[in-house]
């Protein structure tokens, strides 16, 4: 049930906006990109992904692979902004320190059973500047 009172949205959004925060610079460690075990819990079934490289990858194809490549990156200008109940796109930059450049990334995330899993990403390269 939502609370309606301005303050009370506020902080349902800050709380929610921080959790996916989380996951999202979760999936950019190490340790998770060649985790079976946690990326199976962090993509959906039906997860998909048009990589920055121009690649079309699927959930199958990350686990089959033995996880994802690593990289050394680090994530800023984080958003969040809610589609519906239980679906939101999240939206930041990743600079990467490994191949020197920046991109634009996109992913959306739903709640299914009470656990956020991500059902879609995007990356795209840029020059780094902001907004």
């Amino acid at each position: 049930m939502v609370n309606v009172r301005k303050g009370m949205i506020e902080m349902d959004n800050k709380s929610l906006k921080n959790q996916l925060l989380l996951l999202e610079k979760q999936l950019l460690t190490p340790e998770t990109r060649t985790s079976i075990e946690e990326l199976n819990e962090l993509l959906a079934d039906e997860f998909f992904e048009f990589s920055s490289s121009g690649r079309v990858w699927f959930k199958k194809d990350c686990i089959d692979d033995g996880g994802l490549t690593v990289y050394n990156m680090s994530l800023y200008d984080f958003e969040i902004h809610p589609l519906a109940p239980n679906v939101v796109l999240a939206t930041y930059r990743v600079k990467d320190e490994t191949r020197n450049q920046h991109t634009l990334r996109s992913s959306i995330w739903k709640n299914n059973n009470g656990k956020w899993q991500m059902c879609f990403h995007q990356g795209t390269k840029t020059n780094g500047d902001s907004l």
